[in-house]
């Protein structure tokens, strides 16, 4: 049985509140959030199953799931958003922008540019 990742009543965020050994009965009791994937919804939890099995090659996706490649794109920039991680593609793209325009306008020599872009890489 799969863990609800939503409250059936309210609809509300889910908190386990016990946790058992299978083997020795041992039984630990708090409130322990569940992981951010854990809390996917089962289409979500298929795309990001499809991503990974695909190895990122959104044409593979395409072909996987019967759908277009934007169709994919657009998906996964959901599923992006959903886990928080949209804004950290657009905080790079902002910094890459600002590198741009600062050697357009010669405040920074071209070897910095490319080292301050290749570092936002890793």
């Amino acid at each position: 049985m799969n863990i609800p990742n939503k409250c059936p009543s309210c609809n509300g965020r889910i908190i386990v509140t016990e946790l058992c050994c299978d083997e020795c009965k041992t039984s630990i009791k708090g409130n322990f959030e569940l992981p951010e994937l854990a809390c996917l919804n089962e289409e979500d939890n298929h795309l990001l199953g499809t991503f990974l099995s695909a190895r990122g090659n959104i044409k593979e996706m395409e072909r996987c799931l019967g759908i277009s490649y934007p169709t994919v794109k657009s998906r996964l920039e959901a599923l992006l958003a959903k886990l928080g991680l949209g804004q950290l593609q657009s905080e790079a793209k902002r910094r890459r922008l600002e590198i741009v325009e600062k050697l357009e306008k010669g405040e920074i020599p071209a070897r910095e540019a490319i080292k301050l872009l290749n570092d936002l890489e890793k």
